[in-house]
């Protein structure tokens, strides 16, 4: 029974690790300092958590005119999420 647990963990982890591929992807792609960038991913209960910390200059760029950006990235880790069959949260740190 352990072992299954240990084992849902695994694969949790795994799928948050694919969904913050892909949002790291996105935010190298946007940010000029990219030796700035790191995503920290939280496993929780329920969702996970990533969270993507930028430069200062590079914050507005990832977050974007009335938070269209982060809202586009944001749709597609849930997009990715749901495909995957888990759910996902992004946040972004100064």
């Amino acid at each position: 029974m352990a072992e299954d647990q240990t084992a849902v963990a695994a694969t949790e982890a795994e799928l948050s690790d694919r969904i913050a591929d892909l949002v790291e992807y996105l935010v190298l792609s946007i940010v000029d300092d990219v030796d700035a960038v790191s995503l920290e991913v939280i496993d929780g209960t329920d969702a996970s958590v990533i969270e993507i910390t930028v430069a200062e200059p590079d914050v507005a760029k990832v977050i974007g005119r009335h938070g269209r950006t982060i809202k586009a990235i944001r749709t597609l880790a849930r997009a990715l999420a749901a495909r995957l069959g888990t759910s996902v949260e992004v946040e972004v740190l100064g």
